[in-house]
């Protein structure tokens, strides 16, 4: 595996997430690899209901759901220990969950046996950060959220063509990347100080395991849709970017455009079809 720095603060979530008794345990007291709270009220129950919300929100709202979805493939880049993966075993026929940790994926498949419909659930195990081991037109709908932007710039690129190449002809893809924001003056420079202490022996990997330092380390890449529709676009039709309501429109030319008061204000929706 690649080990670019951005990895470890991935694997250090994984390890923290293995050497918990059970999910439940992940959720308590590892929170900010998710949502940033921990603590004896949370369970891991309620985490899925916030997938369960935003998982229905996104593809009524992307147009993308309805009762075809109940004979379709779906990818998944980055379940994590899937808070969203449950809720896309219950609506779609079958659900490929890829991840960079494997660790990860043992616990997503932990919660779809409590929460979802395992026998509908297969995981992939994307080890090099950027490749999917999936073969080519293996899905109706490739899906992405709050994954792209903890990637190196070129491995989040190398995940978009990928999405595209494992939808096959007239599905679609819905992946969700950050951009720049004002908050970005102190979040950017911040974040690549951190990523440089992660190769640090010692202190690196303990940086990783602390909230703090390990979501600023997260924010790894940003990226404007020009830069993301200059990789893929030759493979799709019908795109259209969805950005938040507080968000002045892109610079994109004839490219449509919409909002939705759920997409936070410095991140930006891809959806199209695959040609």
């Amino acid at each position: 595996m690649s080990r670019r720095k951005q990895h470890v603060p991935w694997n250090a979530a994984g390890a923290a997430s293995e050497g918990q008794h059970s999910a439940d345990d992940v959720v308590r007291a590892t929170g900010w690899v998710f949502n940033n709270q921990t603590g004896e009220h949370l369970d891991l129950a309620e985490f899925v209901r916030t997938g369960d919300h935003e998982t229905l929100a996104y593809l009524q709202a992307f147009d993308l759901a309805g009762p075809q979805n109940e004979d379709q493939t779906l990818v998944e880049i980055g379940s994590g220990i899937g808070r969203m993966t449950s809720s896309f075993t219950r609506l779609f026929a079958k659900v490929i969950a890829c991840d960079l940790d494997g660790a990860f994926l043992e616990r997503c498949r932990e919660t779809v046996a409590q929460f979802g419909r395992p026998e509908r659930l297969q995981t992939s195990h994307v080890e090099d950060g950027h490749t999917l081991q999936i073969p080519g037109d293996s899905a109706d709908l490739t899906f992405s959220y709050i994954t792209l932007q903890h990637c190196h710039p070129d491995d989040a690129l190398g995940l978009a063509r990928e999405a595209v190449r494992v939808t096959r002809p007239g599905g679609h893809v819905a992946l969700n990347f950050r951009t720049w924001s004002g908050s970005d003056f102190v979040l950017w420079p911040t974040g690549k100080i951190v990523r440089a202490m992660f190769r640090l022996p010692g202190i690196g990997p303990a940086m990783a395991r602390q909230r703090v330092t390990a979501r600023f380390g997260w924010q790894a890449n940003r990226l404007a849709p020009d830069q993301v529709l200059a990789a893929v676009s030759p493979g799709l039709s019908g795109i259209r970017i969805v950005r938040a309501p507080n968000r002045p429109a892109f610079r994109l030319g004839d490219v449509t455009q919409s909002t939705f008061e759920g997409v936070n204000h410095s991140h930006w929706w891809l959806i199209a079809q695959v040609t």
